[in-house]
This record gives C-alpha cells, structure tokens and sequence, in this order.
C-alpha cells in the first residue's frame, strides 16, 4: 500500500513537471519577442548611458560615467568648476510638478464623471463610455492642435471673452505650463474615467443608502465609504495618467513652443541637436526609474489592500 502511495506521488510529481515545462514552451514565444523587443533595447540604451560621447554625435565605445554626472552637476568651461545642473533640474521639477498637476486636475473631473456613468441605467452607460472614447479615435497630434486652437491668442476662448467685454486683450496661454496642464488634462482624461467606471460599476450603493441611513453626510457618505471603495480604480487611474504625462513629447513641443520643455523634450534634444547620446541615454533611465517607482509604489498599495484585514 506505501509503495502504491509512493508511486502515484511519483507519477503527480512528473505530470507536474511535465505541465510546467510545457507552459515554458508555449510562452517562450512571447518572452523572446519581450526580450528582445522591449528589455533589449533598455539594456542599449543602459549600456550607452555609461560611455563616451562622440565628438560628432554617437558614442565611443569607452567607459565613462560622465553622462550620469551631468544629470545632475556640470562643469564650467572656463575653470572646470562644479556646478548644478540647473537646466536640467528645472525640467526634471516642471515635468514632475505637471503630471502630479495633470493627475489630480484629471482625478477631480474624472471622479464626478465616472460616478455620473455609473449611477445610469444600464442601457445608457454605454453610450457615455462610447462618448468618452470617443478622443482616442483620434490622434494624439490632431488633439492637440485642436486644444491650441481653443486657447490661442485668437483662439475661441479669447475671441469669447473679448466679445463678452471681460477682457481689452487677448490672454497668452500658449507657450505656457498653463497650456500644456490643460492639454495633458484634456488627453489624459479618459484614462483616468475608465479605470475609476470600473471599480464604481462593481460598487454596491446599497452601502451608500446605508450610510445615509444612518444619518451620514455626503461629506461622509464619500470619504467613508465610496473613496475606501473605489481605491483601486483611484490608484490604477492615477498611475496611467502620471507615467505618460511625465514622458509626454508632441504636448510640451506643441502648446510649449519649445520654450517650456519637460523630460521627453529634453531626452530628444540630446540625442538630436545636442549629440550627446551618453546623457540622452542616462536621462531616458532616470525617466524610467520615476516611472518604476511610481509603478512599485502601485504594487505594492494594491497588496496592502489584498492583505489588509477581513
């Protein structure tokens, strides 16, 4: 009977192994195509990061980590001397400062909307999903000339406050933080309602009723129960629209003129005009740790909610 025992726990075990290495097989496809497709080109440019810029643009094949020290410090040309890199500073600051801007301006509009489809029938909810992605049929460039057209000199809310009398000129918001807050907010957006529909469409409002019930507060009503709620959707939002705003390009170059840049603008700068492929290289993996960290602060805010306490 023991031998029997042993023997069926021998054969469980093998099928086991064999189900395992027949799942590596089948994924090994899709792992070299991430491989080589995505994790290869982050390890070049990683290994460009730490060599020597060419005199002309491209790189020589020699170690250095000079580009990693002009993230941060550079050297007077005159006397060698050590400075901050301020330049660069200010763009790391303005990029991180607007797509925290973006992210809460995009979270208290999506909110309300979010919560307005959800609490439809249910044959309508459909079409205010169909309204609000509706923009992503659309490019990302043509988007964004439409929103400079709005906010213009000669754009539509100027030539409106102009004929209303509350202005004498037009109001310069192109070329402006201002402008690209309100072009990432505009492009972003649907990001942020979609992820937030999803966690209140599974809300059970008979807690909401419950709470009114008992004599709660909206005030209440919303930071007590819905908010707890509908964390997860608050949180997944958040990240999908940080991470592209910090790395946003065509945005900044279009509403800021170049006059207003952030890291995008910045990363290929130096690997065009500035020919300096090392510091574009060090600057594209200082993006990509923020956005790690973003994404690790994500993991781990959705464990703590799956362990936290039943």
């Amino acid at each position: 009977m023991k031998g029997n025992v042993v023997l069926v726990s021998n054969l469980e075990a093998d099928a086991q192994r064999r189900a395992t290495r027949r799942s590596w097989l089948l994924s090994a496809p899709a792992l070299l195509v991430l491989f080589f497709a995505a994790s290869g080109p982050l390890l070049i440019v990683l290994v460009y990061s730490f060599l020597t810029s060419g005199e002309y643009g491209g790189i020589v094949w020699k170690f250095s980590t000079e580009a990693w020290f002009n993230v941060v410090f550079i050297r007077d040309i005159f006397d060698d001397s050590l400075g901050l890199a301020d330049a660069h500073l200010r763009i790391l600051w303005r990029s991180t400062k607007l797509s925290f801007i973006t992210t809460a301006a995009t979270l208290a509009i999506g909110f309300p909307t979010a919560y307005f489809i959800a609490t439809r029938p249910r044959k309508s909810r459909n079409i205010w999903l169909f309204l609000v992605t509706i923009p992503f049929w659309t490019n990302l460039l043509i988007r964004t000339f439409a929103i400079l057209e709005v906010i213009r000199n000669k754009g539509l809310v100027n030539m409106l406050l102009l004929k209303m009398g509350i202005i004498d000129s037009p109001i310069q918001m192109i070329f402006t933080d201002f402008a690209i807050l309100v072009g990432m907010t505009y492009v972003y957006l649907p990001l942020m309602v979609l992820p937030l529909y999803a966690s209140m469409e599974r809300l059970d409002f008979n807690l909401v009723e419950a709470a009114y019930d008992l004599y709660a507060t909206r005030a209440k009503v919303l930071w007590r129960v819905i908010i707890p709620l509908v964390k997860p959707g608050i949180v997944a939002g958040s990240i999908l629209v940080f991470i592209p705003s910090l790395g946003a390009f065509v945005i900044p170059r279009v509403l800021g003129g170049g006059k207003k840049m952030m890291l995008g603008n910045l990363i290929e700068l130096q690997f065009g005009a500035g020919r300096n492929w090392p510091l574009g290289a060090a600057l594209s993996i200082t993006l990509l740790s923020i956005v790690m960290i973003a994404l690790l602060f994500y993991v781990r805010n959705m464990q703590n909610d799956t362990d936290g306490p039943r």
